[in-house]
């Protein structure tokens, strides 16, 4: 008996967390307005629910850049954990380094305008403030690996294991990136 009554609750619960987890508890305030800015692409009703998808200038650009950025930084990381050991250290920086340094000239003036038209909601705003801290700390975080770890990649550039500090580096990177990447998802339920 005891079973199952576990194995209802296991199923009641496994029906209910998709329904809570698509209405949310997001904070939406009806009492507030809400303006939406752009082009409307498309509209439509799915019962239950109407939809509207907005194009919003400049903001394909700021995910395009941001894309490239982490992504690079996630394979060079994937690389100082041990992943692919039969590319060189060396060739990855030149090459998904650099790509990661070009986005970021899409990135910031992007980002900047995003932020310049949402400034108050944005200042206030939890989620925003701990991806700003995300973002400095993924930043001191490589210029360290660059300072220390990397000054020796001669003798573990290539078929060999990263030492113990990139190591350390490449999982804070990937742990700070995916921060930066669930607070900016989180902007809009603060």
């Amino acid at each position: 008996m005891c079973r199952v009554a576990v194995l209802a609750l296991v199923a009641l619960a496994a029906v209910a967390a998709p329904a809570a987890a698509h209405h949310g508890w997001s904070g939406y305030d009806s009492t507030k307005e809400l303006t939406l800015t752009g082009t409307i692409k498309e509209a439509g009703y799915e019962h239950p629910h109407g939809h509207v998808r907005l194009e919003v200038p400049g903001k394909v650009w700021l995910i395009l850049g941001f894309v490239v950025l982490v992504g690079s930084a996630a394979m060079f990381d994937l690389r100082l954990l041990g992943f692919s050991r039969q590319l060189p250290v060396t060739g990855m920086e030149r090459h998904l380094l650099t790509w990661a340094r070009l986005s970021v000239l899409v990135i910031v003036p992007t980002g900047g305008l995003m932020f310049v038209a949402h400034a108050t909601e944005f200042a206030g705003n939890p989620a925003f403030r701990l991806k700003l801290l995300f973002l400095v700390l993924a930043a001191l975080n490589a210029a360290l690996f660059h300072l220390r770890p990397f000054r020796q990649v001669a003798g573990w550039d290539h078929g060999t294991r990263a030492p113990l500090p990139a190591r350390v580096a490449a999982g804070l990177s990937l742990t700070l990136w995916t921060g930066v990447i669930a607070c900016g998802r989180l902007l809009a339920y603060f």
